[in-house]
């Protein structure tokens, strides 16, 4: 099962993991200093444009290490269209059983809050669409 946490977006909105969520999350945590991570990046802005107004919602976590003008900055550039969340005192990354901060980090969470998929490194992005198209057909 995932943690169950409430996350700041960068914007103030608040967003909870837990049980019962009615919505599989996708949450990948990400460095703006991290090749990798900015390589999967149009990939999970082209899945959020498609399968957001489908139900799925994805959270970019940025890491400790990170200032925020920074990671605001990449947001900004890249055109992110998702919500995006600090993680300065490492509470997300722990919750996730994280030990240290590695990136890229994608965690799916299916509707009822268990953990589906977990890849460190870049995911088959056909095969997580495919994960994700599976949980909002079955929650539907």
């Amino acid at each position: 099962m995932a943690p169950e946490i409430t996350m700041k977006t960068s914007n103030g909105d608040t967003i909870t993991i837990g049980p019962d969520m009615n919505r599989p999350i996708l949450i990948n945590f990400w460095a703006t200093t991290c090749i990798t991570c900015l390589k999967e990046m149009p990939h999970l802005i082209k899945l959020y444009q498609e399968l957001h107004p489908q139900g799925l919602e994805i959270v970019g976590v940025s890491m400790s290490y990170d200032p925020p003008s920074q990671v605001m900055e990449m947001v900004k550039r890249k055109n992110i269209p998702y919500p995006i969340v600090f993680d300065l005192e490492k509470k997300i990354m722990h919750a996730f059983g994280m030990k240290r901060p590695l990136t890229p980090v994608t965690i799916l969470i299916d509707p009822q809050g268990k953990i589906v998929f977990r890849k460190l490194g870049m995911p088959d992005i056909t095969a997580l669409k495919q994960k994700i198209q599976d949980l909002l057909k079955s929650k539907s």
